[in-house]
């Protein structure tokens, strides 16, 4: 790599990192509540437990928007896989997670189907291909590139596959009889083509750029740029928030690296006016 390109890389990568500090989002996660604190009955069993890098059931089946029943291994090969535990029929949260899901991936550059997939799964066994065919064309509308409807995938299946899938992600849930609704936690899931779990990132609003970062490190950094790979220079997943903040210590570096840099091409220039002027 030569010193000219070195150092725009080094400029884009501050630029890059300066315009794409942490902005607080707002978030919907099972928290670890103090001692005196005590959940309504509704919420006891109700939040998202991590589980890193562990492996999901991929031989599970369900059925997908069209009504062919399909294995969870089906959609892992070579892409990762954002997975969104949802139920089509919620009146609200689902919707909102969705909603901010799209609306995250809208600025990233990567395409649904190409190098990555979406995949929502209902945790309602009452709910019906149909409805999720209705939910698949709405968002896929909703992204709006071509070729998403291969991308995104909207699935339904029985309670036993239902629950090992939920179990793997760990996430929790309760169904209140009264309301004839469930309590669930909001937030989704990063797979690894493999099938490991690989981040978590909670709420309802996602920020595009932990979308990628969180893309392109279960992709292994098979996708991305050069840029992409300083903002994960910058940036460290934290599990306790589900979100990529900036290391200050790496961030220093990358700033006295390109002032070094810079440093050393104007002295370079410097000495080659200098000897054209002697030789003159």
């Amino acid at each position: 790599m030569t010193t000219a390109v070195s150092l725009r890389l080094a400029r884009i990568g501050c630029l890059v990192v300066a315009a794409v500090q942490p902005v607080p989002a707002q978030m919907f996660r099972e928290p670890t509540n103090p001692p005196s604190t005590v959940r309504p009955p509704g919420l006891k069993d109700v939040g998202i437990d991590q589980k890193l890098d562990n492996r999901l059931p991929l031989d599970l089946h369900f059925r997908d928007e069209s009504g062919r029943d399909v294995r969870l291994g089906d959609f892992f090969s070579t892409k990762p896989v954002i997975i969104t535990p949802v139920y089509y029929g919620c009146p609200m949260l689902c919707t909102q997670i969705l909603n901010g899901l799209v609306s995250g991936l809208k600025p990233v550059s990567f395409n649904a189907g190409q190098q990555y997939d979406v995949l929502a799964v209902s945790f309602d066994p009452s709910e019906t291909p149909e409805l999720a065919l209705k939910k698949k064309d709405s968002y896929v509308r909703r992204y709006g590139r071509a070729g998403a409807e291969n991308g995104f995938h909207f699935l339904t299946g029985d309670p036993p596959a239902i629950k090992a899938l939920t179990d793997a992600l760990g996430f929790r849930y309760s169904y209140d009889p009264k309301s004839k609704q469930f309590a669930h936690a909001s937030g989704l899931m990063v797979a690894t083509p493999e099938g490991r779990i690989s981040r978590y990132l909670y709420g309802v609003d996602y920020a595009p750029r932990d979308l990628r970062l969180a893309l392109v490190e279960a992709a292994e950094r098979k996708i991305g740029t050069p840029v992409d790979e300083l903002l994960l220079f910058c940036y460290h997943y934290d599990p306790a928030t589900g979100k990529y903040g900036a290391i200050a210590m790496n961030f220093l570096r990358l700033a006295a690296a390109a002032t070094v840099l810079g440093i050393g091409v104007l002295l370079t220039l410097l000495f080659r006016h200098d000897l054209k002027n002697r030789t003159s």
